[in-house]
């Protein structure tokens, strides 16, 4: 009632007050801090793994099952997903939300290293990464022609990837899927016993020769 009855007796100072309290909030609006993505700690690990010219079913068996397995006993696991496609494996791992994600992604890590040995040869090292939101592709492209899947992957890592690099702000592109460029190499196994030619003799000549040397 006090209020009621000041604010009757001294309109001036009522309307004083007022426009004093708006632009106090509109100041401090202003200045506040506003961050669509906050610096929050999410228990997500990423294990992505490229495995270059199979097929989405190999990948399924032959590297995200057995990253999966591996993971899985993990202590504070909530959540195990997984995507497989042709030359890729992606495995998303959730954890409670009391677990630092530096000791899940730690623990994982592990994990992947101990089971490196089954998994195939002619992968790139897996990528055991925490889950970041400022680290979110803005963009996806999928490149689609009338040539060959060879020639298209050959053309969008030489050309689209390198210009896309190239542009100021990117931090960077990654190819998924393609097929990349194989050559087969059939031996004669009885001539290689004549000339006395071992199979890793072969496999050490094939790797010196395709040697990339800088400049």
């Amino acid at each position: 009632m006090k209020l009621a009855a000041v604010s009757i007796r001294r309109p001036v100072f009522t309307v004083m007050m007022i426009v004093a309290l708006v632009v106090l909030g509109y100041t401090s609006f202003q200045e506040m801090n506003i961050d669509n993505m906050p610096d929050v700690d999410f228990p997500f690990v990423i294990v992505s793994t490229i495995y270059p010219g199979s097929g989405a079913e190999a990948v399924e068996t032959e590297v995200t099952k057995k990253i999966e397995d591996a993971v899985n006993p993990i202590s504070g696991l909530k959540h195990l997903t997984s995507i497989s496609q042709e030359g890729y494996s992606l495995v998303f791992a959730e954890f409670v939300l009391e677990m630092d994600s530096k000791d899940a992604a730690q623990e994982v890590r592990e994990k992947v290293s101990a089971i490196r040995a089954f998994l195939p040869n002619d992968i790139e090292p897996p990528v055991i990464a925490r889950y970041d939101p400022h680290s979110e592709p803005i963009m996806s492209l999928t490149i689609s022609g009338q040539r060959s899947l060879r020639e298209i992957t050959t053309f969008t890592k030489d050309e689209i990837k390198r210009r896309l690099e190239a542009i100021p702000g990117v931090g960077s592109v990654t190819l998924v899927g393609g097929h990349e460029r194989e050559i087969n190499v059939f031996l004669d196994v009885d001539g290689m016993e004549s000339y006395e030619i071992s199979i890793d003799k072969v496999a050490r000549s094939l790797a010196v020769a395709n040697l990339e040397i800088p400049g």
